[in-house]
């Protein structure tokens, strides 16, 4: 079931909300034990059998960490250790084998030269989250910090619909306390006010802005080695997936906030305006945010962090990196997106040692924005290979943005300016290319939504004062006074986006950090 469907809206969403705080008035655990139900009814959904694939994995992992947990407390470290490592194996064991076993054996037959038959492995949907999240918990637990083990809002913590699919990952300690607060289980207006607010603003972002720019990625990222793009339809569908990718995860990760703050539950943040990052340090702190917390708790800093000299701690940044790429799919192009990130963190760490040592600033406005533009370009290069389905496809975009394919203009939007038409031909541009209105169609939209990412606060920084998510929000520095207070102007204003957002749902589009 997708938050942007009819029959989420208007039929899962009210019911789940009226259950919860019927039953949670008169008994807390009733309240939890049907948010559990109706969670599993979410993921169910999308398919019945992998239900009972979530349950095993909850029941092995809550009895795992309990044995865990009481192991550290006994003092007895080998024993602790010894369950960790299997019961970590045997979750790694389990993803491995839905999301890679397909993408190992295609490449292990194509390397030998040998036909083997495809099992056809399905990937379950948001196994990569629900797996990441009970990882956390055991390892946590092995650390002392995982402290309550009610079973019931175990499974609430790991099933719970607003991040099941997509995120964001969730820590035990962060979580598991809200569950045991009486006071969520009664419905609150405040709550329910800023809950809908997020998600009508979330809603938006994905019809309105995402939905409407994608069709202009896909006929030039599919079959670009076939048809090799120009400089302008390069540089289009890149930038058009770039900020495609951006409303929609960012327009789920607002929605799945503001669900669960309607039920008074907080998660964590996990996007915060990355494309106004100055570097790919930035970047990641504010890309996914609860992902690149996981990388560097769990593994970045496991593996050394900065512990040990300087050329070590680059093999660390690398290594998380390339094993972050990996995570975000079963293919090359992807392991190639988090080598090249992990090189882009190499090199920015190795610039500021080298900027630190001769004592340089950043340069005043003119180097911050060169600093940001660099940042931008370097990111949008990489999610073209994040988004091409193979290395040539994504070569020929590349080489495209690069102007190694030629340069065209729509001959229609070049003819109304006849001396620019002569200037454009005369310097080898093709004015042969049809589509005027496109192309107009293309960058005005593209004007628009970099606009909106670029400049305006975005939806925590606009509800700061009532503490959208965990997490610290930032004063917004542009367009500050767009801060939500609960109001009949806010309401109304609410009240038409949630209507244009509604109503947008012409065609149910999943969000693209599903396929994770």
């Amino acid at each position: 079931m997708l938050f942007n469907s009819y029959a989420f809206l208007l039929a899962f969403l009210p019911v789940t909300l009226a259950g919860f705080f019927l039953l949670g008035r008169r008994d807390p655990a009733w309240g939890a034990a049907w948010l559990v139900a109706a969670s599993l009814a979410f993921y169910a959904w999308w398919s019945v059998p992998y239900v009972l694939l979530l349950l095993t994995s909850i029941c092995f992992n809550y009895v795992m960490g309990a044995a865990i947990a009481r192991a550290h407390a006994a003092g007895n470290a080998p024993r602790m250790r010894t369950l960790r490592f299997v019961a970590v194996a045997a979750n790694l064991m389990a993803l491995a084998y839905f999301k890679y076993f397909n993408f190992l054996l295609d490449n292990v037959t194509t390397f030998a030269g040998v036909a083997a038959p495809s099992l056809h492995v399905i990937l379950p949907l948001g196994i990569s989250f629900f797996t990441f999240t009970q990882i956390a918990f055991l390892i946590d637990a092995s650390r002392g910090e995982a402290r309550e083990y009610n079973p019931m809002h175990y499974a609430l913590f790991v099933t719970y619909f607003p991040h099941l699919i997509a995120g964001p990952i969730l820590h035990h300690k962060e979580m598991m306390p809200q569950f045991g607060k009486r006071a969520i289980y009664s419905p609150h207006a405040s709550d329910l006010a800023a809950g809908m607010t997020i998600f009508a603003m979330g809603l938006c972002k994905k019809t309105l802005l995402a939905d409407r720019i994608a069709p202009f990625v896909a006929p030039v990222f599919d079959g670009a080695a076939a048809h090799p793009p120009t400089l302008l339809a390069a540089w289009g569908a890149a930038l058009a997936y770039t900020f495609q990718l951006y409303f929609d995860f960012s327009g789920y990760s607002d929605m799945a906030i503001g669900l669960s703050r309607m039920f008074g539950v907080q998660l964590p943040l996990n996007f915060d305006s990355p494309y106004k990052s100055r570097s790919i340090i930035e970047f990641w702190r504010r890309w996914h945010m609860t992902l690149s917390r996981f990388l560097r708790d769990y593994l970045y800093i496991p593996l050394g962090g900065s512990r040990f000299g300087t050329p070590r701690r680059y093999v660390n940044l690398f290594t998380t990196m390339l094993l972050g790429g990996l995570w975000h799919g079963a293919g090359w192009t992807f392991i190639a997106w988090g080598a090249l990130h992990g090189g882009y963190l190499v090199v920015n760490h190795a610039w500021r040692n080298v900027r630190a040592l001769l004592g340089w600033h950043e340069g005043g406005r003119a180097g911050r924005t060169l600093a940001w533009a660099v940042t931008f370009i370097a990111v949008v290069a990489a999610w073209v290979l994040f988004r091409a389905t193979s290395f040539t496809d994504a070569i020929a975009i590349l080489r495209g943005m690069a102007g190694a394919n030629g340069t065209s203009v729509p001959y229609a939007l070049a003819s109304r300016l006849p001396a620019a038409a002569a200037w454009l031909q005369a310097h080898g541009v093709d004015l042969s290319l049809g589509g005027g209105a496109q192309f107009l169609q293309l960058w005005a939209g593209l004007a628009s939504l970099a606009f909106i990412a670029f400049v305006c606060p975005n939806t925590q920084q606009i509800m700061r004062l009532y503490r959208p998510g965990l997490g610290a929000v930032e004063a917004p520095t542009m367009l500050g006074s767009l801060q939500w207070r609960p109001s009949r102007a806010a309401a109304i204003v609410v009240a038409l986006l949630a209507v244009v957002g509604f109503l947008s749902l012409d065609r149910v589009s999943e969000f693209l950090y599903y396929q994770f």
